[in-house]
């Protein structure tokens, strides 16, 4: 059985954790896009850890984890963290890199930095981690495949193209450095003997997995909202964030995708730029900032504050509805027992008129949210394993949350850890 999990909104929903917590039952699990822009954040009996390139499967010895050719690869930030696991005590994981996965290069961030300067106040909120740069070398057809850095003639006439492309760039529209094909090489030659550990034709592996019946996780990275063709365009990543690319950028058939797993944060969150219908401000979004989360809404990645408001039912319904979700996990429960009353932002205003669907991003920025309010808790819930223990508040949070984006809720999360889980048996 192949298992998709994937972001409901704009990311941070906690994909991590969960993808943790479900591959204790399975044999593979693979990242098929994004690269290191973008944290999971996962707590165990190592630590706690905020993987950036490595797939969330690397704490269990069982598993063969797979970097698959969707995903852009920072090879220095995959050996760091490698690293890291190895200083806190971690078992070395089974780690598989796709020989046709694309290399995010130093040029790729630098681009990317130069990038967000020009546009000033304009930019996009990119994390600056090369990741956008490199995605338009793959469709431009100048990218470095992992299995190119080990053809040295091959690739020595390519970094001589890509430099002779790039330093017009650097020379005329950013008025910065200009590239040295010989420094590119020989961080090319670095690289390679990197990587050259976990190289593999892992779509091979992957079809004799399905093959043999084996149980394979595909883990998404952000959410629905940041996909490039459905999500917030274009203040969104540069690859699909959707499980439908869990095929190609794995290299499966998509018919072996058997079930999608929408993990659904149970408030709003995001990090960057872009329109957020449902957003707090001032005292109200600090209180929940707080609160939220393992430790506070902030990026994994960046660092930044996250942006917070209202669980956004009409966000919601349409990442499950764009993600194909046949169940959906709700997560950060727990972190709403503090307040009075929640609200959830149950539809738009736009242009005067009530709307229950998601619109472009045009006219996003235009929406207001409508909020129905219910009754908090105003109790720590954690610790609580099954569904009719925890207080009528919280049940009928939930099941107004299931009710609105229209996917069953299998699983609840009430805390940060393996074990503050709750599964609804009903559902499953």
């Amino acid at each position: 059985m192949t298992r998709a999990i994937v972001g409901a909104c704009w990311g941070d929903e906690g994909k991590g954790k969960i993808t943790d917590v479900l591959a204790a039952d399975s044999d593979i699990v693979v990242r098929y896009q994004g690269g290191s822009n973008a944290g999971h954040t996962i707590r165990n009996k190592y630590g706690k850890f905020a993987l950036h390139m490595l797939p969330s499967g690397v704490f269990y010895q069982h598993i063969t984890n797979v970097l698959g050719n969707g995903v852009a690869l920072n090879i220095p930030f995959l050996v760091k963290e490698l690293k890291a696991l190895e200083t806190s005590g971690v078992p070395t994981p089974r780690l598989l890199v796709s020989d046709r996965a694309q290399v995010v290069m130093p040029y790729h961030i630098l681009f990317d930095e130069y990038e967000e300067e020009r546009l000033g106040g304009h930019s996009f909120g990119s994390t600056k981690s090369g990741i956008a740069p490199m995605y338009s070398d793959k469709y431009a057809k100048i990218g470095i495949q992992v299995q190119e850095l080990f053809d040295e003639a091959h690739l020595t006439e390519k970094v001589e193209n890509i430099c002779a492309q790039k330093n017009v760039l650097l020379e005329h529209l950013y008025e910065k450095p200009l590239l040295v094909s010989s420094e590119i090489l020989e961080t090319c030659r670095q690289y390679r003997e990197m990587v050259r550990p976990y190289v593999a034709h892992t779509a091979d592996y992957l079809h004799q997995a399905v093959k043999e019946g084996k149980e394979i996780l595909l883990e998404g990275q952000l959410g629905a909202l940041k996909d490039t063709d459905h999500g917030i365009y274009p203040m969104v990543t540069s690859s699909s964030t959707l499980a439908g690319f869990g095929a190609v950028g794995a290299g499966i058939p998509p018919y072996e995708i058997s079930d999608v797993v929408a993990v659904v944060k149970a408030y709003s969150s995001a990090v960057g730029a872009g329109p957020f219908v449902s957003e707090l401000f001032g005292e109200e979004a600090e209180r929940l900032r707080e609160h939220g989360g393992d430790g506070g809404e902030y990026g994994a990645t960046t660092g930044r504050p996250r942006r917070v408001g209202w669980f956004d039912a009409v966000a919601s319904r349409y990442g499950c509805r764009i993600q194909g979700a046949k169940e959906a996990v709700l997560t950060v429960v727990d972190a709403l027992g503090y307040l009075e009353e929640i609200g959830i932002c149950v539809g738009y205003e736009l242009d005067g008129k009530k709307i229950d669907y998601f619109p472009d991003t045009v006219s996003c920025y235009r929406a207001k949210p409508i909020v129905k309010y219910m009754p908090g808790w105003r109790c720590d819930i954690q610790g609580i394993r099954h569904f009719h223990e925890l207080p009528k508040e919280a049940r009928d949070y939930i099941d107004e949350v299931e009710r609105l984006i229209g996917c069953p809720v299998t699983m609840i999360s009430n805390g940060p850890g393996r074990e503050d889980m709750i599964y609804r048996s009903e559902h499953r």
